[in-house]
């Protein structure tokens, strides 16, 4: 199999593989950079002794750091799955699925992958609104 310019078990793989290098690296870097934001502005909140309910603002940074993370462990782009689009070449210039079989393989990874990820994210998320500080 080749996919531009990608052979063997590093290309397209449905419901497992739909990014390569370029695009790993972009998920990888989002995701350093949201969770590095939450955590900031976690810290902020709790320096500035913000109510515990308003904490849980640090929700969606963490969800979508966690996700993009998750994304370049993967090698698998949630947004692309949902779009029925893959890219193992230069940032920017993916390719459209056709088989119905394998948009719907990569929609319920995607699926699955966002449940799992914002579930850690709302664990973290509890476990700081509910600190005493």
């Amino acid at each position: 199999m080749e996919i531009q310019g990608i052979s063997g078990g590093e290309g397209y793989r449905p419901g497992a593989c739909n990014i390569g290098a370029e695009e790993i690296a972009s998920r990888r870097r989002g995701g350093l950079l949201g969770v590095g934001i939450a955590v900031a502005v976690g810290l902020v909140m709790v320096a500035i002794g913000a109510p515990p309910w308003v904490r849980v603002l640090v929700f969606p940074l963490l969800a979508g750091g966690l996700i993009s993370l998750e994304q370049a462990r993967r090698h698998f782009c949630v947004g692309f799955a949902l779009a029925g689009l893959r890219n193992f070449g230069p940032l920017g210039d993916p390719d459209h699925i056709t088989d119905a079989a394998e948009r719907s393989a990569d929609r319920r990874s995607a699926l699955i992958m966002t449940g799992y990820c914002s579930v850690v994210a709302a664990v973290i998320t509890l476990a700081f609104v509910a600190l005493p500080v």
